[in-house]
Formats: C-alpha cells, structure tokens, sequence
C-alpha cells in the first residue's frame, strides 16, 4: 500500500524554523494551488505556530491564496462521543469522493486544561479517508481556546480550501461550547445524535439544537432502526418549539447509518438545497460575511490579549491585581480599569 499524503510527517517546530525560513511566500503559494500536500501541511503547522516570524509569514501566505478561498462548502458536525462521528464522516466522506469531490476533515482535538496535553491524539478511526489521495485529514488541538476550537481553524479552512478541497468538514468533540464556535464558521451545522437509553429527549441542548441546520439520528441500523425512526419523531416535535420557523429554512430531522451507509445521500442532499435556497435570498453571502467580521474580531481579541501579556508595566503590577481579587479587596471591574490604565488605554 503506497503512503497517503494525511501520512506526511508533520516538522517540528525546529524543524519548521529552519524551513520556514528556506521557503518563500511564493513558493508557499504556489505549492498549495497545485495541491502540494507536503507545503499545505507545512503551512497549516506554521498557522498553529505561536512564533511571531511564523505569524507574520503564514499572514503573508493567507493574504496571497485569499483570492482562492470562498467556493467550498463548510460543513460543521457535532455530537457527543460515542455518537459515531468518525464512522459517519468517513463513509460521507467516501460517498463524495466518489462523486467527484475532493474532502477536507478538520478535526478539533481537545486539549487538557490540566496538563495542555491533546485528550483524543491522532485520529485513527476514519481509516477509508486516511488513504484516500482525495482526502485530508488535520487533527487540530485546540489549545484551550473558547469551545474546545482551535483559534487557527478559519485560517486552516482558507489554506486547505486554496489547495482545491470544496467540501470542508469541521469534526467538534461535541463538549462544551464548541458547537456555538463551529457553528459560527460553516455554512451548514449538522448535529448527530442517538435514539435509545430511555427518554430520547433526556439530553437535548435548547442552543444546540437552535442552532443546528439538520438533525440526524444515527446508527439507524440493525433493531435499532425502529428506535431512530421514533426519535427523529420526537426530535421533530420538539424543534417546532425551539426553532423559529424560518422563510427560508426549517431543519430537517434524518435518519442515518454511518455503518451501514444508509440516509446520507439524503444527508448530503439536504446539504446543498439548504445552501441552494440561502444563495437564492442573500442569506449565504450574508452569512459568509458576518463570520469574516467575527474572524476579525475574535484575532482583534487575541492581538490585544497579547499585548497585554507582553507590557512590562502589566507583567509587574497584574500577579498582585490578581491576588487583590482572588482575595475580595478589589472588584473585578476595578481591576480592569487598573490593568487598562497600565495599558495607557
């Protein structure tokens, strides 16, 4: 069996400084539009990097490839483990594939807030994908950021979308708050849930489920097929009262089988009518503008962060304005106020 490109070694981060520094822009550019996947690799892992150098050129190379981003398709799934993400994503993954698609699958990794550690490593279990010369598979750690997401993950979906990938699919680990970090950057939001284990409604998120895009009930097979299908019934009440009925848009409730590939030509079919109707109103490109701003906003956020971090007037004063508050003698607010002060702000 020959080697896949999701097989590249990625560098270390010494090994990258010394490549990065041999590797222009150009070379960065041009490499990722013709789908070099070794550059495509090297790039993303210069995105992740906290070397300002490596900010400053990955910048540089996003800038270049912006005019080849915008055309894919941005697919978010989420749900809890166990619910059989991998499974699905695979053989979705396969299905398009076949039909002439090239697949990106983005999966946000959850980093230990205890030990700064990846929970999950490597992802293993899409084993058809992880072969496939039309598949690309990036675990992501997320590092701690909001939502269990990665900060780098828009970047990565713009540098894998130059590369010639049009569908995108983001993988949440389906904890905390990463759905609403998801959500916020695809054009389609897919939950996957179970039939099963008592009242089906037991877990069901209110915000989740506002912002989903499409319910599917999986593992829809075996004697479990009965089960799924009184599921998705329920679901289907209970998103007609925490859904505002839309013009445009009303979530359908499915019925799947990762395993046994049943329900996701129907999927997938749901996929492009909602993107369809939302380009025919103006809510697509809308949408699609409203998530570059938040972008903005969420770096503006982090730049600002690191300033603050770095001043050395902050750096002295912030451990005791911190005990201060830790201890009840200063108001959070107060605090704030101080550490703005400091920053000439």
């Amino acid at each position: 069996m020959q080697p896949s490109d999701n097989d590249v070694k990625r560098p270390s981060m010494s090994t990258l400084s010394l490549a990065a520094h041999k590797i222009s822009v150009d070379d960065y550019v041009t490499g990722i539009a013709a789908g070099d996947r070794a550059l495509l690799a090297r790039a993303i892992t210069l995105v992740e990097s906290t070397n300002p150098d490596h900010g400053r050129l990955a910048q540089q190379v996003l800038q270049s490839l912006l005019p080849r981003t915008g055309q894919a398709i941005r697919l978010g799934i989420t749900g809890v483990p166990g619910v059989g993400k991998s499974t699905t994503i695979d053989q979705l993954g396969m299905n398009l594939i076949a039909d002439g698609r090239q697949v990106a699958v983005l999966a946000i990794d959850p980093t230990s807030k205890r030990t700064g550690g990846s929970i999950l490593g490597d992802k293993t279990r899409m084993s058809a994908l992880a072969v496939e010369k039309n598949a690309f598979i990036r675990p992501s750690p997320s590092s701690g950021t909001l939502g269990g997401v990665t900060r780098k993950t828009r970047e990565t979906m713009a540098l894998v979308e130059a590369a010639g990938f049009d569908v995108i699919i983001v993988e949440t680990v389906g904890v905390g708050q990463s759905e609403v970090a998801v959500a916020d950057m695809v054009d389609f939001f897919l939950v996957l849930l179970l039939a099963g284990g008592g009242d089906d409604l037991q877990g069901i998120k209110k915000g989740i489920i506002e912002l989903a895009d499409m319910i599917a009930i999986n593992k829809a097979d075996g004697d479990n097929i009965k089960r799924a299908e009184t599921a998705a019934g329920e679901y289907r009440g209970a998103l007609q009262i925490f859904t505002p009925h839309g013009a445009t848009w009303f979530p359908p409730v499915v019925t799947v089988s990762g395993r046994d590939n049943r329900g996701l030509t129907e999927l997938w079919a749901n996929v492009i009518e909602h993107r369809t109707k939302m380009m025919a109103t103006g809510e697509f490109a809308a949408r699609r503008q409203a998530q570059a701003v938040s972008w903005m906003r969420d770096m503006l956020e982090a730049r600002l962060m690191s300033a603050l971090n770095a001043n050395p007037g902050v750096a002295a004063e912030l451990p005791q304005i911190e005990n201060s508050v830790a201890r009840g003698t200063l108001l959070p607010t107060l605090a704030v106020d101080r550490i703005m002060a400091l920053m000439g702000l």
